[in-house]
């Protein structure tokens, strides 16, 4: 995988009636195009200091699987997306 890969976790956790991924890059920026892409405003980036990323709700999860992104298990898609500082 490069770091252009876009990564949607399995786990799938309620927010209200609807169900919920986290959907992460180690690049900002392909992560960007993938939510312009599948429709999901950036206004719902989570721009968290050490773990960035969009929660999509199921139906765009399948949207962005099937523009390419790789669904993972949630610890692989932090292993794969988040390094510690000391390791930048």
């Amino acid at each position: 995988m490069n770091n252009d890969t876009v990564y949607v976790g399995i786990l799938e956790y309620p927010y209200g009636r609807m169900l919920m991924s986290h959907m992460a890059s180690p690049n900002i920026e392909a992560l960007h195009k993938m939510a312009d892409a599948i429709g999901v405003k950036r206004k719902w980036f989570q721009d968290k200091k050490h773990r960035p990323h969009y929660d999509v709700c199921k139906a765009n999860k399948q949207k962005a699987i099937r523009l390419g992104a790789i669904e993972i298990s949630d610890r692989e898609l932090i292993t794969r997306c988040y390094k510690r500082d000391e390791e930048k």
